[in-house]
């Protein structure tokens, strides 16, 4: 027999389903993700860390779960919420039901809810804190006042419980002809990838193009990264507020005076961002997807691309040493930046897609071109050091 589960949400609205994961209540913020597939990345993306999704998609769990395809070890999203669960699963790749692997992730889940009514909800009045009850104790104002009592996403810093607690190499790749296939060789350059939460595939396709990749924790100090020796770093994607992870932000500010290559994604965009002297905001709902369309400042070149953040990088008082790159075309936010005077960048949305396009996938080329660029450099400075 299905439990009865409750989503609630600060504002006092109520939407009533059934629990097809954890029996367990959890608190979170409320986003949605207009992703037509990849749940199982969704699900398994640690920048969800805290929130409560939404999937405007109208039939979840049709293809199961395929745990190669997972982006992390398990999941880190606060809850799931979905219009209508598939009974039957069907994909020869599949190893697990949804609603079991939900039960063993420990993640509470509700089906049955009108997501077309909790997004335009969502979409109009901005993300809301939100209880979801799974445990049998349907107490609506309990609810509603746990939803109320829950932290705001804004001043949280939970990159720093996101990544690997200690430093390890990588040398998964992507496995497939599609996922090798590049126009840049990045055979023997080293990078160290501060993880702020990164997805696995971010890091399979640095490895599809040759790298040797060193993922090291995000409270890993400059020096430390440095006596790795790196060709670059990659500051990765993460959930939370980047105005507060005032430490990892000292750090990218140290590699920044010290011009070595820096790629950021997502979360590691803002910090790049943050250290080079602007400042980010909250959107108002954030952008979740795999079809939002960017454009390219340089090119004018349209990319539909996969993203997942609630901050950005905000325009007011954006100093001269960054330029935009990249923009939103459905709100205009930046979606792109570049230093100026050092070989740094960063990407709002997801390169490596999973789910999504692999329009900006251009991008790991780019940093590898950075990157060998500096690794000539030094090698004709030792050269001419060693002459001397």
């Amino acid at each position: 027999m299905s439990q009865s589960a409750l989503l609630a949400l600060e504002d006092g609205s109520l939407f009533h389903g059934i629990s097809v994961g954890a029996p367990v209540r959890r608190c979170g913020e409320a986003v949605f993700n207009t992703a037509m597939t990849g749940y199982e990345e969704i699900l398994s993306d640690p920048s969800y860390s805290g929130q409560l999704v939404c999937l405007t998609a109208a039939h979840i769990g049709n293809t199961g779960m395929t745990l190669a395809d997972l982006e992390s070890a398990g999941s880190h999203c606060a809850g799931l919420i979905i219009r209508n669960l598939s009974l039957h699963s069907s994909s020869w790749r599949s190893r697990l039901e949804l609603p079991t692997w939900l039960e063993q992730a420990g993640l509470p889940a509700i089906a049955g809810v009108d997501t077309r009514r909790l997004t335009r909800l969502l979409s109009s009045h901005g993300s809301q804190r939100a209880c979801l009850v799974c445990d049998g104790n349907l107490d609506p104002a309990r609810a509603v006042d746990e939803a109320r009592r829950s932290p705001s996403m804004e001043g949280l810093n939970l990159a720093s419980a996101a990544g690997t607690p200690l430093a390890l190499q990588w040398s998964t790749g992507s496995g497939s002809p599609q996922g090798t296939a590049s126009t840049s060789d990045g055979g023997g350059l080293r990078v160290v990838v501060l993880d702020l939460g990164a997805k696995q595939h971010m890091l399979r396709r640095l490895v599809d193009r040759g790298c040797s990749l060193v993922v090291v924790p995000p409270s890993t100090p400059a020096d430390t990264i440095l006596a790795l020796e790196p060709d670059g770093v990659l500051l990765s994607n993460g959930p939370g507020d980047p105005a507060a992870c005032h430490q990892e932000i000292a750090t990218v500010r140290q590699l920044l005076d010290l011009r070595l290559p820096l790629f950021g994604i997502c979360l590691g965009h803002q910090l790049l961002a943050l250290a080079a002297g602007a400042r980010t905001r909250k959107l108002a709902f954030g952008h979740h997807g795999a079809n939002h369309p960017v454009r390219d400042e340089a090119t004018g070149e349209v990319w539909i691309t996969s993203q997942n953040h609630g901050f950005c990088v905000d325009e007011e008082g954006l100093p001269d040493t960054l330029q935009v790159t990249q923009r939103s075309l459905f709100d205009g936010s930046i979606q792109g930046i570049r230093c100026t005077s050092q070989p740094a960048f960063g990407f709002q949305g997801h390169p490596e897609a999973c789910p999504g396009p692999r329009d900006a996938d251009r991008l790991f080329d780019r940093f590898v071109v950075a990157m060998s660029e500096f690794r000539r450099a030094r090698h004709g400075q030792s050269t001419a050091q060693g002459r001397a």
